[in-house]
C-alpha cells in the first residue's frame, strides 16, 4: 500500500450516512465516473447504524389524516424550538423519496394486510409514522444500502482505517491522514471533497446504547481543524435502556402499546403527559422517570442503580414474536428476561447528541470541500430534542444530499483542472499529525492507566450530566475532566504494529476528553431548561437569552463559545405539552 492515496471523494465512516453518501455520489454524476474512497474503522457492516431499532419516520400516506405539514412541526416542537425550520422541512420533503428508493432496493419493510408498508407509533408524533421492519430496521436499511453500493465499481470501501486528521489549506479541504489498522502504516489520503459521518460522541457516557466504536474521531478531527461543534449540550437519554449493560429497548415496544410501571404497578406517565403517556418525546418521558425514582416509586436492581419497568406482557406472545422479536431476544440474552412472560428493568440511558459538527442545510461545513452528514453533523434539524425515527431519516436524506453536492463539488474540480486534480499537501501539518499521535501517544510515558481515564471520564459524565443538571455538578464535572485530560495517560503499552487496537483506543479517549469538555462547558453556560438539557437551578426555558445554538471552537488552553442564530420559517415558540 503506497503512503499516498487518490481519491475524488474520501468519506470517513460507513453507517448509513456514509453508504447512501457513497451511493449518490457514485450515481449523479452523469456517467463521468468518480473515485470514491469509504474508510471505516470497523468492517463495514459492524457500524453502529446496524443497531438501530424502531424506525424511520415519513409521511407516506394521506388516508389516516396524516400529513407533511404535520411532520413538520412535531419535529420543530420536539426540538423545543431550537430546531432549524427550514432544515426540518427539508427533511420531511425528502424522506418519503427515500423508503420508497429503498423499497426498490430491496428493503424488507414490514407490511400492512393490503401490502402497502407499515408504520407505527412513535413518541411526539401526531400520526404512525415510524417506517419499520419488526424491530431491526438499521440492520435491514444497512444491508440494503450495502449490497446496493457494491454495484459500483467506484466505490472503494477501506475497513478497519483509523482516520486521525483533516487536511487543509487556506481553509480548503485537502485530503485525511489515517492508520492501517492491520499493518499500522501511517497513510496520507489526498481527495478535493470529503465527508464526514462518523456518528454520535455517545461513549463518553459508561451506561450508554452506543457501540464501543462510537467514539468522537470525526468531531475531534473537525474541531482541531478550527471547524465548530454545535449545540454539544444537548444529549439524548432515552428512557428504555437496560441495566447493567445499557442495550437499546425500542421506543416500537411503547409504539405498540408497552407500558411504564413503577414499584406502585402504576402507569405513571398519565400524570406527566396525559395525552401522549408512554408516546409523549423523550426528554419528557426521562424526566418523568427520574422524578418517579426519586419520590420513591422506582425498583432496585442488582448492580444497584434504581430503575423503573417496561411492561410488554398484555400484547401477547403473538404480536411480541411477529413485531419486537430482537428485543424479546436482547432481554432473553442480557437481563435474564423473557418480555413474553414478565416486565424487564429500564433506566434512561445516553443514546443520541444532538449536537454535531456545525453544518448549513446542505451539511457543507465552514471548510471548502468539506460536508458532515449523520449525527456526526448538526444542521440543526433536531434542535434540543430529537423525536424517535427521524435520525435514520436524516442519516438517508443527507447522506444523499452531501453525496450529491460533494460530487459536484469534486466534478467541478476535476474539469476546471482538465480532468487532473494536483493537491499539494501542506508538510507541516503532516509532521504535527505524526508528532501527535506517535511521539505524543503511541510513544507517551507516564503511570497512570488510559483505560482506568476512560472509565472515570464515562463515569463522571453519567454522574455529573444525566438527565437532571445543576450549575455545582456541571463544573465538579469540568473540573474532573480537566483534571483526567492533563494526567500523564498518553502511553501505549502494546508496541506492535499490527492491529495495535491499544494505540487506537487512546487516541479515542485523547478525543474523547476534549468532546466531553465541551458538552460540559455547553451546559454550564446555557443557564435554561430547553429538550433534553435540564437544569434544576434554571427549570425553565429562557427564549429572551437562549433561543440560539452554541457554538464550540477548539483552542490550545480550553475551548472558546459563541452563539448562532436559529432560523425560523413560520412557528413562533409555545409552551410544549404533551
Amino acid at each position: 500500500m503506497p503512503d499516498v492515496i487518490d481519491h475524488d471523494i474520501v468519506i470517513i465512516g460507513s453507517g448509513l450516512a456514509g453508504l447512501r453518501a457513497a451511493i449518490s455520489a457514485a450515481s449523479v454524476t452523469n456517467g463521468k465516473k468518480l473515485n470514491i474512497g469509504v474508510f471505516s474503522k470497523v468492517q463495514v457492516m459492524r457500524s453502529h447504524s446496524v443497531s438501530a431499532e424502531g424506525g424511520t419516520a415519513a409521511v407516506l400516506f394521506d388516508d389516516d389524516g396524516d400529513n407533511k405539514e404535520s411532520h413538520v412541526y412535531d419535529t420543530i416542537k420536539g426540538s423545543d424550538f431550537l430546531g432549524d425550520q427550514d432544515v426540518a422541512e427539508r427533511l420531511v420533503d425528502n424522506i418519503p423519496f427515500e423508503i420508497y428508493q429503498l423499497d426498490r432496493w430491496g428493503m424488507p419493510w414490514s407490511r400492512r394486510d393490503d401490502g402497502r408498508i407499515d408504520q407505527r407509533k412513535f413518541g411526539g408524533y401526531s400520526y404512525p409514522r415510524a417506517t419499520y421492519a419488526q424491530d431491526k430496521v438499521g440492520f435491514y436499511e444497512m444491508q440494503t444500502l450495502y449490497d446496493t453500493s457494491l454495484k459500483y465499481d467506484n466505490i472503494h470501501f477501506y475497513n478497519e482505517w483509523f482516520c486521525t486528521s483533516i487536511l487543509h489549506d487556506d481553509n480548503n479541504f485537502q485530503g485525511l491522514t489515517a492508520i492501517e489498522m492491520k499493518n499500522g502504516n501511517f497513510v496520507k489520503i489526498k481527495a478535493p471533497a470529503g465527508i464526514i459521518c462518523t456518528g454520535g460522541a455517545g461513549r463518553i457516557f459508561s451506561f450508554s446504547t452506543y457501540a464501543y466504536s462510537s467514539t468522537p474521531d470525526g468531531l475531534d478531527m473537525c474541531l482541531r481543524a478550527g471547524l465548530a461543534l454545535k449545540d454539544m449540550e444537548f444529549v439524548q437519554f432515552h428512557p428504555t435502556g437496560i441495566l447493567p449493560s445499557g442495550i437499546l429497548i425500542t421506543e416500537g415496544a411503547r409504539g405498540e402499546g408497552g407500558y411504564l410501571i413503577n414499584n406502585q404497578n402504576e402507569r405513571f406517565m398519565l400524570k406527566y403527559a396525559p395525552e401522549k403517556l408512554e408516546l409523549a418525546p423523550r426528554d419528557v418521558v426521562s424526566r418523568s422517570m427520574i422524578q418517579e425514582i426519586q419520590a420513591g416509586r422506582g425498583f432496585e436492581h442488582e448492580s444497584g442503580l434504581e430503575c423503573l419497568k417496561l411492561d410488554l406482557t398484555h400484547l401477547g406472545d403473538e404480536k411480541i414474536k411477529e413485531k419486537l422479536a430482537g428485543i424479546r431476544e436482547i432481554g432473553i440474552k442480557f437481563s435474564g428476561v423473557d418480555i413474553v412472560d414478565e416486565p424487564i428493568e429500564i433506566r434512561p440511558v445516553c443514546h443520541y447528541m444532538m449536537g454535531g459538527i456545525h453544518t448549513d442545510i446542505d451539511g457543507k461545513t465552514e471548510m471548502n470541500g468539506l460536508w458532515a452528514a449523520g449525527e456526526a453533523a448538526c444542521n440543526s434539524t433536531h434542535g434540543a430534542n430529537r423525536l424517535g425515527a427521524n435520525s435514520t431519516s436524516e442519516c438517508l436524506v443527507w447522506g444523499r444530499i452531501t453525496g450529491e453536492v460533494a460530487a459536484k463539488y469534486a466534478l467541478s474540480k476535476k474539469e476546471s483542472s482538465s480532468g487532473n486534480i494536483s493537491i499539494t499537501l501542506n508538510n507541516q501539518q503532516i509532521l504535527d499529525e505524526e508528532k501527535r499521535i506517535f511521539d505524543n501517544i503511541f510513544r507517551g510515558r507516564g503511570q497512570v492507566n488510559p483505560y482506568e481515564v476512560r472509565k472515570e471520564l464515562t463515569d463522571t459524565m453519567d454522574a455529573k450530566a444525566y438527565v437532571y443538571r445543576d450549575e455545582k455538578s456541571l463544573m465538579e464535572g469540568l473540573k474532573k475532566t480537566r483534571e483526567l485530560k492533563e494526567s500523564a495517560w498518553k502511553h501505549v503499552d502494546d508496541n506492535s504494529k499490527e492491529y495495535n487496537t491499544n494505540f487506537t483506543n487512546v487516541m479515542e479517549i485523547d478525543a474523547m476528553l476534549r468532546t466531553a469538555e465541551i458538552v460540559l462547558m455547553g451546559a454550564i453556560n446555557r443557564k435554561e431548561s430547553r429538550g433534553a438539557h435540564a437544569r434544576i437551578d434554571f427549570p425553565k426555558r429562557d427564549d429572551v437569552n437562549f433561543l440560539k445554538h452554541t457554538l464550540a471552537y477548539y483552542k490550545q488552553d480550553g475551548p472558546v463559545l459563541d452563539w448562532y442564530p436559529v432560523t425560523f420559517t413560520r412557528y413562533a415558540p409555545v409552551e410544549r405539552k404533551y
